[in-house]
Protein backbone atom coordinates (compact mmCIF):
# COMPACT_ATOMS: atom_id res chain seq x y z
CA UNK A 1 0.00 0.00 0.00
CA UNK A 2 1.25 3.46 -0.88
CA UNK A 3 2.43 5.67 1.98
CA UNK A 4 -0.16 8.44 1.75
CA UNK A 5 -0.63 11.39 4.05
CA UNK A 6 -3.92 13.17 4.75
CA UNK A 7 -3.46 15.63 1.87
CA UNK A 8 -2.78 12.79 -0.61
CA UNK A 9 -5.96 11.01 0.55
CA UNK A 10 -7.97 14.23 0.18
CA UNK A 11 -6.52 14.78 -3.30
CA UNK A 12 -7.47 11.23 -4.29
CA UNK A 13 -10.98 11.57 -2.86
CA UNK A 14 -11.55 14.82 -4.77
CA UNK A 15 -10.17 13.42 -8.04
CA UNK A 16 -12.15 10.20 -7.65
CA UNK A 17 -15.34 12.23 -7.20
CA UNK A 18 -14.58 14.72 -9.98
CA UNK A 19 -11.72 13.88 -12.32
CA UNK A 20 -12.11 17.05 -14.38
CA UNK A 21 -11.52 19.46 -11.50
CA UNK A 22 -8.85 22.03 -12.37
CA UNK A 23 -5.58 22.00 -10.50
CA UNK A 24 -6.36 25.44 -9.04
CA UNK A 25 -9.76 24.28 -7.73
CA UNK A 26 -8.27 21.02 -6.45
CA UNK A 27 -5.53 22.91 -4.62
CA UNK A 28 -8.12 25.17 -2.97
CA UNK A 29 -10.22 22.19 -1.88
CA UNK A 30 -7.30 20.50 -0.12
CA UNK A 31 -5.63 23.63 1.25
CA UNK A 32 -2.59 23.86 -1.01
CA UNK A 33 -1.33 26.30 -3.60
CA UNK A 34 -1.38 25.15 -7.21
CA UNK A 35 2.31 24.18 -7.73
CA UNK A 36 2.64 21.72 -4.81
CA UNK A 37 -0.81 20.33 -5.62
CA UNK A 38 0.28 19.59 -9.18
CA UNK A 39 3.52 18.00 -7.93
CA UNK A 40 1.59 15.73 -5.58
CA UNK A 41 -0.90 14.68 -8.27
CA UNK A 42 1.94 13.94 -10.70
CA UNK A 43 3.70 11.90 -8.02
CA UNK A 44 0.50 9.90 -7.41
CA UNK A 45 0.23 9.30 -11.17
CA UNK A 46 3.89 8.27 -11.50
CA UNK A 47 3.64 5.87 -8.57
CA UNK A 48 0.62 4.20 -10.19
CA UNK A 49 -1.86 5.12 -7.45
CA UNK A 50 -3.75 7.09 -10.12
CA UNK A 51 -4.12 4.91 -13.24
CA UNK A 52 -5.96 7.41 -15.40
CA UNK A 53 -8.95 9.67 -15.84
CA UNK A 54 -12.18 8.55 -17.48
CA UNK A 55 -15.57 9.91 -18.38
CA UNK A 56 -18.42 7.91 -16.85
CA UNK A 57 -20.89 7.27 -19.67
CA UNK A 58 -24.58 6.43 -19.47
CA UNK A 59 -24.75 3.06 -21.25
CA UNK A 60 -28.51 3.18 -21.86
CA UNK A 61 -28.30 6.62 -23.52
CA UNK A 62 -25.70 5.16 -25.87
CA UNK A 63 -27.91 2.23 -26.83
CA UNK A 64 -26.58 -0.39 -24.41
CA UNK A 65 -29.80 -1.24 -22.57
CA UNK A 66 -28.66 -4.62 -21.22
CA UNK A 67 -26.05 -5.36 -18.54
CA UNK A 68 -25.36 -9.00 -17.81
CA UNK A 69 -23.11 -10.74 -15.33
CA UNK A 70 -21.76 -14.04 -16.59
CA UNK A 71 -20.21 -16.69 -14.38
CA UNK A 72 -17.76 -18.75 -16.41
CA UNK A 73 -16.25 -22.11 -15.50
CA UNK A 74 -13.26 -23.34 -17.46
CA UNK A 75 -12.26 -26.86 -18.41
CA UNK A 76 -8.71 -26.30 -17.14
CA UNK A 77 -7.25 -23.92 -14.61
CA UNK A 78 -3.69 -24.28 -15.91
CA UNK A 79 -1.99 -20.89 -16.14
CA UNK A 80 -1.74 -20.94 -19.94
CA UNK A 81 -5.47 -21.75 -20.22
CA UNK A 82 -6.35 -18.92 -17.82
CA UNK A 83 -4.22 -16.45 -19.78
CA UNK A 84 -5.70 -17.55 -23.09
CA UNK A 85 -9.21 -16.99 -21.75
CA UNK A 86 -8.25 -13.58 -20.29
CA UNK A 87 -6.66 -12.51 -23.57
CA UNK A 88 -9.82 -13.51 -25.44
CA UNK A 89 -11.99 -11.51 -23.01
CA UNK A 90 -9.76 -8.41 -23.42
CA UNK A 91 -10.44 -8.56 -27.16
CA UNK A 92 -14.24 -8.48 -26.74
CA UNK A 93 -15.48 -4.89 -26.37
CA UNK A 94 -18.81 -6.02 -24.86
CA UNK A 95 -16.92 -7.47 -21.89
CA UNK A 96 -16.37 -4.45 -19.65
CA UNK A 97 -14.95 -6.30 -16.63
CA UNK A 98 -13.35 -9.70 -16.19
CA UNK A 99 -12.43 -10.96 -12.73
CA UNK A 100 -10.90 -14.32 -11.83
CA UNK A 101 -12.52 -15.84 -8.74
CA UNK A 102 -11.71 -18.62 -6.34
CA UNK A 103 -14.25 -21.35 -5.77
CA UNK A 104 -16.62 -23.07 -8.18
CA UNK A 105 -16.74 -20.27 -10.72
CA UNK A 106 -13.49 -19.30 -12.43
CA UNK A 107 -14.45 -15.87 -13.82
CA UNK A 108 -17.19 -13.31 -13.50
CA UNK A 109 -17.74 -10.97 -16.43
CA UNK A 110 -19.68 -7.74 -16.75
CA UNK A 111 -21.10 -7.53 -20.26
CA UNK A 112 -23.08 -4.77 -21.94
CA UNK A 113 -25.32 -5.29 -24.94
CA UNK A 114 -27.83 -3.34 -26.99
CA UNK A 115 -30.71 -5.78 -26.43
CA UNK A 116 -31.48 -9.40 -25.57
CA UNK A 117 -31.11 -10.58 -29.15
CA UNK A 118 -27.63 -9.10 -29.54
CA UNK A 119 -26.64 -10.50 -26.13
CA UNK A 120 -27.85 -13.96 -27.17
CA UNK A 121 -25.77 -13.68 -30.33
CA UNK A 122 -22.72 -12.59 -28.30
CA UNK A 123 -23.25 -15.47 -25.88
CA UNK A 124 -23.52 -18.17 -28.54
CA UNK A 125 -20.95 -16.85 -31.02
CA UNK A 126 -18.26 -15.28 -28.82
CA UNK A 127 -18.50 -16.29 -25.17
CA UNK A 128 -19.57 -19.93 -25.06
CA UNK A 129 -17.10 -21.00 -27.79
CA UNK A 130 -14.23 -19.02 -26.18
CA UNK A 131 -11.05 -20.97 -25.40
CA UNK A 132 -11.39 -23.54 -22.60
CA UNK A 133 -14.98 -22.60 -21.60
CA UNK A 134 -16.82 -25.44 -19.86
CA UNK A 135 -19.99 -23.59 -18.82
CA UNK A 136 -21.54 -20.12 -18.66
CA UNK A 137 -24.31 -19.00 -16.32
CA UNK A 138 -25.76 -15.55 -16.90
CA UNK A 139 -27.83 -13.13 -14.85
CA UNK A 140 -29.47 -10.10 -16.42
CA UNK A 141 -29.35 -6.91 -14.37
CA UNK A 142 -32.82 -5.60 -13.54
CA UNK A 143 -31.65 -2.37 -11.91
CA UNK A 144 -28.58 -0.93 -10.27
CA UNK A 145 -29.05 0.29 -6.71
CA UNK A 146 -25.44 1.44 -6.24
CA UNK A 147 -22.56 2.13 -8.58
CA UNK A 148 -19.47 3.74 -7.08
CA UNK A 149 -16.28 3.29 -9.05
CA UNK A 150 -13.04 3.50 -7.09
CA UNK A 151 -12.35 2.76 -3.45
CA UNK A 152 -13.62 4.14 -0.13
CA UNK A 153 -11.08 6.67 1.08
CA UNK A 154 -10.85 7.76 4.68
CA UNK A 155 -10.31 11.49 4.71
Amino acid sequence: MANLDDIDRRLLAELQAEGRVTNVELAQRVGLTAPPCLRRVRSLEESGVIHGYHAELDASKLGFAITVFAMVSLKSQAEDALREFEDHMRALPEVRECHMLNGEIDFILKIVSRDLQSFQEFLTSKLTPAPNVASVKTSLTIRTAKHLPGVPLEV
